[in-house]
Formats: structure tokens, sequence, C-alpha cells
């Protein structure tokens, strides 16, 4: 991979990583309930799902998808009942805050964040994306080996800074009910962010 090419891939996966989304919701309520320490396996779960994704994408798994809509119609039922589920342990997820009633104490494993990324539509078209754009069809798997590492190197702190901004929030929202509210807020973005991929034919 050329330098130009590789400076082209960090900017490219610093917008795609940073920007909005439903893994970066997950991060950012996860920091803001649990702290960054805590969250660190959310972190790196989001992280290696997408990137296991891109291996996977690279290597076929766009076209089989493509090939047989049975399997994908499938999947999208799983999706929709995985994000159902996750939006729910996002709304009863607190560990600030003075009510400790019927909480959620524990935050989104490494495994679930991996499992999530298997039904995010931003992962699966960034994905597709940069598998197309910078590898090389010479060459493919060691430059697709290549361009998923130099896309972690970017992807890590990237999403990191979600989490520690919900860390940031933390004091603020342990104020009364705010938690209760910013929870149920970052659940019905996380549906919201979801829902035009699984409700579309």
């Amino acid at each position: 991979m050329s330098l130009e090419t590789a400076l082209a891939l960090m900017g490219f996966a610093f917008v795609m990583s940073a920007s909005p989304g439903p893994a970066n919701f997950l991060l950012l309520a996860s920091g803001a309930n649990f702290g960054y320490r805590r969250s660190l396996p959310l972190v790196f779960g989001v992280s290696f799902g997408f990137l296991a994704m891109v291996f996977c994408v690279g290597i076929g798994l766009g076209q089989v998808l493509n090939a047989t809509p049975e399997i994908y119609a499938a999947l999208k039922f799983a999706c929709a009942a995985y994000v159902a589920w996750l939006a729910w342990k996002i709304a009863r997820s607190r560990t600030v805050g003075p009510d400790k009633r019927d909480r959620v104490e524990s935050p989104i494993t490494f495994l679930q964040a991996a499992l999530f990324q298997l039904v995010n539509p931003k992962a699966w078209a960034v994905a597709l994306i940069v598998t197309v754009s910078y590898t090389d069809p010479e060459n493919h798997l060691p430059s697709l080996v290549a361009m998923i590492a130099v896309f972690a190197l970017v992807n890590l702190p990237s999403i990191s800074l979600w989490a520690l901004s919900g860390l940031a929030l933390r004091r603020f929202l342990g104020k009364g009910n705010r938690i209760v509210a910013f929870n149920f807020a970052m659940a019905i973005l996380l549906v919201a962010s979801m829902a035009w991929v699984l409700l579309r034919p």
C-alpha cells in the first residue's frame, strides 16, 4: 500500500469511525452510564466486529448475501430482534442517578458488541465501500489485510471519543432523573438509526 493510499484510507477511516451511527450511540450511552474503563470491552467489540466484517466481505460474503435473498430476509428479522433487545438494555442501563431500582448495571459485552456490527447498516455500507476502494484486485488478500490493519489504527481511538464523551457527561447526568431521559433518548436513536434498513422492502 502506497503512502498516498494509506493517508487517504486513514482520512476515510476517521470520518466513518467518528461520525454518528448506531455503534457510536451505544458507546456514548455506555460511557455515560458505566465510564470509559468499563466500556472498553464494548469499544474493542465494536472495532473487532467491524474489522471481521470487512474481512468477510473482502473474501466474498457480500456476493453470497446478494445471491441468496432468503438468507438476507431471515437476517433482517434476527437483526430487528437484536436491535430491540439492545435498545431495551440501554433504556434500563444506569449506574448514576438516585434510583437504584430496576437497573441494568453491566455494560454491553465484547461479544454482544461484535455481534451488533452484523446488524449495523452503517458498518455494512462502510465495509463494502472500503473493500472495493482500498484493495488491490491483483494482490487482493495481502492488500485486504494491510487495509484492515490501517483502518484498525484509526478506528479504535476514533470510536473511543464517543465513550469518552459519554464519560464527560456523567456528572451532569447524575443529577435527578437526567440519566433516565438520556438512556431513553439513546435507545430511540438506536432504533431510529436502524429502522430505515430493517423496514425497507
